[in-house]
């Protein structure tokens, strides 16, 4: 597994960069992101995805470069939900900086990302679902110096929210999404038992 290629910059696209090491040069798709940190200079250091798919007429080997680890770990988050494609996470990040996205994200903002081109509504939406408390857990939105749009203190029982997730989670549905629904179960009924706390989110979560 390639952990990150330093050396010569050869070639440079807003696309493309071609990276010399040890007289062999690697081609890595970048972000503009990326593009722009890099641009200018003669020896980078690139953070590498590697993506390789089998099957059909002939396997695929590709390569991805990020100027930072954070832009790495983000665009991994984000082909890891259902929809979003190697050009489509590319393209998040070529339209919005990590600290926008992770913003977006973390504060709801459906709006922000359905800004960037091919992302509906519903994509959108999903990315936020599934990322929101994961760009949190991974670290990036420290990273980044992200917070998300302050609310009034919580007072949710944690004890009964977590072991309500936890027995969701064993039924099969996504951490992210039954805690999300359980969540709003507790804000509406602060007092509800775990049984049928569990009972009401089986009949909400999609």
């Amino acid at each position: 597994m390639i952990e990150y290629i330093r050396g010569e910059l050869a070639e440079l696209t807003p696309a493309l960069a071609v990276v010399e090491a040890g007289g062999v040069g690697y081609a890595l798709n970048i972000s503009l992101n990326t593009y722009s940190r890099v641009q200018g200079k003669k020896e980078v250091r690139l953070y590498v995805h590697e993506s390789i798919q089998t099957g059909g007429r002939d396997d695929n080997y590709t390569l991805y470069g990020f100027a930072d680890k954070q832009e790495r770990e983000l665009y991994r988050l984000l082909i890891s939900v259902s929809g979003v494609g190697a050009n489509t996470a590319r393209m998040m990040l070529s339209s919005l900086s990590p600290k926008e996205l992770c913003n977006a994200i973390a504060n709801g903002d459906e709006r922000v990302i359905k800004g960037v081109k091919g992302i509906g509504l519903k994509t959108a939406q999903r990315i936020i679902v599934d990322l929101k408390d994961k760009i949190v857990s991974s670290g990036i939105a420290d990273e980044l110096h992200v917070s998300a749009t302050a609310s009034a203190p919580s007072t949710v029982d944690t004890g009964v929210r977590d072991e309500a997730v936890s027995a969701m989670t064993m039924l099969g549905f996504a951490p992210v999404a039954a805690s999300k629904v359980v969540t709003a179960i507790l804000e509406e009924q602060p007092g509800i038992a775990v049984e049928m706390l569990v009972k009401e989110a089986l009949k909400r979560i999609k």
